[in-house]
């Protein structure tokens, strides 16, 4: 009897010994909350509401066809957006959408409109204010995981739109800020799966925008980085329009 109470106390013992070293479960955020603190970081929704329209300048690096040269963006609230990229001895590459009609033109497959899945997933994307409009444009937003981008910490959401594939949302566990995306994207070429980081935050006007833009693919990396935003500029309408056919 003492031999078992014995190895029943040396049991316990070490029970109590495991559950002592054992850490509380950490306590993860919720959507709403990871939302709300991603807002606030990037300066608030009345920051963000004050702004109209964005045009931005710098340049892109296509390491593995060794293209570089000028980028150009233009953002018009609610939902226009058009972006130039000028590549030396191969010519103009240009994309464009109004608000209804979605387009993009380059020397090699010249002019065309998009349609279906690329259509719907160019309406995402050009929403302007789409950071205080989650919500509203991914009707089922759940948390997936933590995990890391680089060496820093963060908390994962995976968010599915009325129409399209679902997308990966990392969000930096410290600033809050969105600093990866994995989605899915149609092209003439078929699917293509694509992560986009969002680097190197800066404030402009009051709203913190990413300067640094790296697009990852199984074929390819293109990096943008900005060195102006300009913020309220007038841009006009025609910068969106699809272009008349040569």
């Amino acid at each position: 009897m003492k031999k078992t109470l014995t190895i029943m106390i040396l049991c316990m013992a070490a029970a109590v010994a495991a559950l002592a070293q054992q850490k509380p479960a950490e306590s993860m955020p919720t959507v709403d909350q990871i939302l709300d603190k991603y807002v606030a970081a990037l300066g608030g929704k009345a920051a963000i509401e004050k702004i109209t329209s964005t045009a931005s300048k710098g340049t892109f690096d296509i390491a593995a066809f060794g293209a570089t040269g000028s980028a150009e963006v233009w953002e018009k609230a609610p939902n226009k957006t058009a972006l130039k990229l000028d590549i030396p001895g191969f010519g103009i590459v240009q994309e464009g959408f109004n608000g209804t009609v979605a387009w993009s033109q380059d020397p090699q497959s010249g002019l065309r409109e998009k349609s279906g899945a690329e259509l719907a997933a160019t309406k995402l994307d050009a929403d302007f204010y789409k950071p205080i409009r989650l919500k509203q444009l991914y009707p089922k937003i759940v948390f997936k995981s933590k995990g890391k981008v680089g060496d820093n910490d963060a908390y994962l959401l995976e968010a599915t739109p009325a129409e399209g594939a679902a997308e990966t949302w990392y969000f930096d566990a410290a600033s809050g800020l969105l600093t990866r995306m994995d989605l899915e994207r149609e092209s003439p070429q078929g699917k293509t799966a694509v992560q986009v980081f969002s680097e190197d935050y800066k404030a402009v006007d009051g709203v913190k925008v990413a300067h640094t833009i790296r697009q990852v693919t199984s074929a390819f990396t293109i990096i943008i980085k900005l060195e102006e935003v300009k913020h309220n500029v007038p841009v006009d309408d025609a910068k969106f329009n699809k272009p008349a056919s040569q």
